[in-house]
């Protein structure tokens, strides 16, 4: 799926009214710091929302977009291990996780036995 998009000559200005709202959400959240925080935290997802929408306006927002749509539809075509699968598979990696911790700890004993030896 192939989405070709041509920047439109307002993208800059769209790009700056998106980096404007940002810049008043954080603003605004230190400057209302003694306001409830639920108020502080709707506004900004209201001001992110508008953010958000103005930058899915752009052709690099439309871009990003038409990528999300297309990892939903490769998601949607994913065959799932199933329990029994994922539990086998996870004992399988915990058992040569020990073994190597094991073989790991064997090494660095042997290793600090001749240094002590070496050093005597």
């Amino acid at each position: 799926m192939s989405v070709e998009t041509t920047a439109s000559k307002y993208d800059a200005a769209k790009w700056t009214v998106v980096f404007a709202l940002v810049t008043v959400a954080v603003v605004g959240n230190s400057y209302y710091a003694e306001q409830s925080l639920l108020y502080r935290v709707l506004g900004i997802l209201v001001i992110a929302g508008v953010a958000g929408g103005v930058a899915l306006q752009t052709a690099k927002g439309a871009a990003f977009w038409a990528l999300v749509k297309g990892s939903r539809t490769e998601i949607r075509k994913v065959v799932w291990p199933t329990r029994q699968e994922t539990v086998q598979t996870t004992m399988i990696v915990v058992g040569f996780v020990l073994l190597v911790a094991l073989l790991l700890w064997g090494l660095d004993s042997f290793l600090g036995w001749v240094v002590s030896r070496a050093i005597a």
